[in-house]
């Protein structure tokens, strides 16, 4: 009989993000075969306390729950119950402190297989402007953006990006994402409003030019060394931009899959997808997501997500189905490549001695 894996799913968390967490846990954990794996729920609650067992239910039900342990006692008491040390970690924790390289590190730390990119490449995929940086010298195409802290916006930075941007433009906290905190801006007027909505998760904030009749084009990547790209789709926002109430709330985005675009255009977004995960040194998975002007026909780099959602509306399990990889393996597929990544790396040496004289 083969050992089931034991999988402690780590949702919920500190973050803008907290329900979407929620929502895309519940399906990884409705995926994840009992013939194959020892399925150990983690919640953390929004002040980052640590729940197992009853309590991490109860906070993916959205009861009240305890009072919750340090991450090592949490990870212990999972592992206790199901009989044995966690196999792997499979994150499940959008936005500040999941997707941003500190989840990545404890596990590190703590020696565990975990599902997803590295700390490094969480890191600057989180933030908008040190990952565009890295594009940027790697020539992907970006759109300008201004950069400034919350704490020193003024006149002047209206001024700036009045400059670089122009209007409409983007104001977005620098590290978040599932659109929470972004304003699409339309005159010099908004972006006082635009700048203290985006400073409530951030104290780093970045205008972005808006593409013209933008298209929201979305290709997933999967693999380690020799990642591969899904179909890319297409996003039809319900409202005039795909922003958090058009994402989770109304319902009525339409999600077009696979996206209709000419062969060559499809190629070129699947190569510039599986670049970007190289750029950025990701591992496991990403959602790369595109902006097409419809009226330029250019094409944008808009951002990497480390960690894309896996709600029932979420695109990067659809376009993994559509190119032939259905929920359940794909979940499967992603356990594989994290025990492989872990894997190699134990491999390392982690002493040097000297050679002798």
């Amino acid at each position: 009989m083969t050992k089931r894996l034991r999988v402690a799913v780590l949702f919920g968390g500190r973050s803008g993000e907290h329900d979407v967490s929620l929502a895309s846990a519940a399906n990884v954990l409705a995926a994840l075969s009992p013939d194959r794996y020892t399925v150990l729920p983690i919640g953390i609650d929004r002040a980052g306390h640590w729940l197992a067992a009853a309590d991490a239910q109860a906070l993916l039900a959205g009861r009240d729950v305890g009072q919750g342990q340090e991450p090592s006692r949490a990870l212990a008491a999972a592992a206790e119950a199901a009989g044995g040390p966690v196999d792997v970690v499979f994150p499940v924790l959008h936005g500040t402190y999941g997707e941003d390289g500190a989840l990545q590190g404890f596990l590190e730390m703590a020696g565990l297989a975990y599902v997803g990119c590295g700390v490094l490449s969480s890191a600057l995929a989180m933030d908008k402007v040190l990952s565009k940086r890295v594009f940027r010298e790697a020539g992907f195409p970006v759109v300008p953006e201004v950069t400034f802290r919350a704490a020193d916006w003024s006149a002047a930075s209206g001024a700036e990006v009045a400059r670089v941007c122009g209007f409409p433009c983007f104001v977005k906290p620098a590290n978040l994402g599932s659109s929470v905190g972004v304003s699409k801006v339309h005159q010099l007027g908004e972006l006082e409003a635009a700048v203290q909505l985006a400073a409530r998760y951030d104290t780093k904030l970045v205008a972005e030019w808006a593409v013209p009749e933008a298209r929201e084009i979305e290709c997933a990547v999967l693999g380690n060394s020799r990642p591969e790209a899904s179909v890319p789709g297409e996003i039809v926002p319900s409202r005039e931009f795909y922003d958090y109430a058009a994402k989770y709330l109304d319902g009525t985005s339409e999600l077009i899959i696979p996206a209709p675009l000419d062969a060559d255009r499809t190629t070129e977004i699947r190569r510039l997808a599986v670049s970007a995960f190289a750029a950025l040194d990701c591992s496991g998975m990403a959602r790369v997501d595109f902006l097409l002007s419809r009226s330029t026909g250019e094409l944008y780099l808009n951002e990497v997500n480390t960690i894309p959602g896996f709600t029932s509306i979420s695109m990067y399990a659809k376009l993994w189905q559509a190119s032939g990889l259905p929920y359940t393996q794909l979940i499967d597929r992603l356990i594989e490549l994290a025990l492989a990544r872990h894997q190699e790396r134990a491999r390392l040496s982690t002493t040097f001695e000297p050679p002798s004289r």
